[in-house]
């Protein structure tokens, strides 16, 4: 297996454990609730430092929209809603 196909599967893992831990965050009270939010941020962060490695190496490419593809999308949008 190759780097990137491993990465990208331990960034899916994290993201997949986020939802986890949002849902057990909104779900809970109390100490349960604390420990759901803590996993939570240490996931986001454990995904971001993930994320920016996988760039820096050119494994994960974003690009740039332009504003005008954006608003077009916006407007599809809302004349879906109106329709």
């Amino acid at each position: 297996m190759d780097d990137k196909t491993m990465l990208e599967g331990i960034l899916f893992d994290l993201k997949v454990l986020g939802d986890l831990c949002l849902h057990g965050s909104i779900e809970s009270c109390g100490d349960v609730h604390k420990c759901f939010v803590n996993a939570l941020d240490e996931v986001l962060v454990l995904q971001n430092d993930l994320f920016n490695v996988m760039s820096d190496v050119g494994m994960y490419n974003v690009t740039n929209v332009e504003v005008s593809k954006i608003k077009k999308a916006i407007g599809k949008f809302n004349s879906s809603l109106e329709g």
